[in-house]
């Protein structure tokens, strides 16, 4: 252990902030998993807290490793990955399962840890990585949208209409992300607007296809339409979960209840997880929610002065494309607890319970310290010896 703190390299704002936001996430987790124990009668609140803890041991393990790898190999590995993760999607939606009721996400168990792996979060990464390797690439040439259909979109088009299916909100998060990565990296904005209507034009004739033959994708475009609608509609009754969280922040005030203490994480469907944000206000009041929104944004703070101070266009893409979805993602999660935005199922990073979606948040925070830590180096001539070095050039 003494060793890996010694060899630890890039931001060290950084990895404090994820350290914190780690230790931080354990009392929730274990206040809320008796949801899990009493309600759902899944384990007991020590085995939750174990996993957790286990998950995130791997989590930083992952960050370690990542940071390691000169972040010039990332370029060409997400061309690999590209067709990987399609085939993986395709595979999920064929033969995935449901992980708890409330969360209609397809999912795939890894064998023998059993833990969920939900390929569309990998899926998301390795878009945003390929996305920035692109922009890099063509940076300095003339855009022509007809050139970039086939490169640049039909990838994307293709993963996100693998993932559309089960899971509406990761697609439109990172659509939209991708939307944003684009325009900073120089792509026109009104071929992102071309883009944008082509996605929506798309999006309506999948949901009319999903009316007209609703045994294809049973529950799941209704389920969306009505979180929507009962959004937007203020006379629409509440949803139940929306409902609980509500009343949980509610009762927090300004010091909460205490660690433990919360009466709400017994009736809130995944209370550990998509909802924790609302146990966190109800035990450990207003307080306790600025801690971590003062977290995410010194996080956020870090990820744009590691992006200003990146040495390459490449780089800089590369922080951004997988450092704000963090952020995104934890914005959304605060705003579904306090009723600002609808249910989408998305989890707080670093802090709830969950499978592999920490460690895909690892594996983005190792990229972002990879970078940090000036791993591009100029090529040696015994590289050439080296098949990371090749491979990366021979893609490149």
């Amino acid at each position: 252990m003494k060793n890996i703190l010694r060899n630890i390299e890039g931001d060290r704002a950084i990895w404090a902030i994820v350290a914190i936001l780690a230790i931080l996430s354990f009392l929730p987790v274990y206040s809320a998993s008796t949801n899990l124990v009493y309600v759902v009668n899944n384990g007991t609140p020590t085995f939750h807290l174990l996993k957790h803890a286990f998950l995130l041991a791997c989590g930083f393990l992952i960050i370690y490793a990542v940071h390691k790898i000169p972040f010039r190999y990332f370029s060409g590995g997400s061309v690999i990955m590209i067709p990987l993760v399609i085939i993986l999607l395709i595979y999920t939606l064929t033969q995935g399962t449901t992980i708890g009721g409330a969360n209609a996400s397809r999912w795939i168990r890894i064998p023998f840890i059993g833990v969920g792996f939900q390929t569309s979060t990998l899926a998301g990464l390795v878009l945003m990585i390929y996305v920035s390797r692109y922009l890099a690439r063509n940076k300095d040439k003339k855009i022509v949208f007809k050139e970039t259909v086939l490169q640049l979109w039909l990838p994307v088009a293709i993963i996100l209409a693998l993932i559309l299916p089960a899971n509406f909100s990761t697609t439109a998060i990172v659509f939209f992300m991708i939307l944003l990565l684009a325009f900073i990296g120089g792509y026109p904005l009104k071929y992102i607007l071309s883009v944008v209507g082509t996605g929506g034009l798309i999006l309506a004739l999948f949901v009319l296809t999903a009316k007209a033959f609703p045994d294809a994708m049973p529950n799941r475009v209704d389920t969306w339409i009505s979180r929507i609608e009962n959004f937007t509609n203020k006379n629409a009754e509440e949803g139940y979960q929306v409902e609980k969280a509500k009343i949980a922040i509610a009762s927090g005030g300004l010091k909460g209840r205490g660690p433990g203490k919360s009466v709400q994480k017994n009736f809130l469907p995944q209370s550990s997880s998509d909802f924790i944000f609302a146990i966190i206000v109800e035990e450990y009041g207003l307080l306790g929610a600025l801690v971590i929104i003062l977290l995410y944004f010194m996080l956020l703070f870090r990820i744009v002065m590691a992006a200003k101070k990146a040495t390459s266009i490449f780089a800089t893409l590369l922080i951004i494309g997988v450092g704000l979805p963090i952020i995104f993602q934890a914005i959304i999660n605060m705003a579904v607890a306090i009723n600002l935005f609808p249910v989408t199922g998305q989890t707080l990073p670093l802090i709830s319970s969950g499978g592999t979606s920490i460690w895909m948040t690892c594996i983005a925070i190792g990229i972002i310290l990879s970078v940090t830590a000036n791993k591009e180096k100029e090529e040696l001539t015994e590289n050439e010896e080296n098949p990371l070095a090749i491979l990366h050039e021979t893609i490149g």
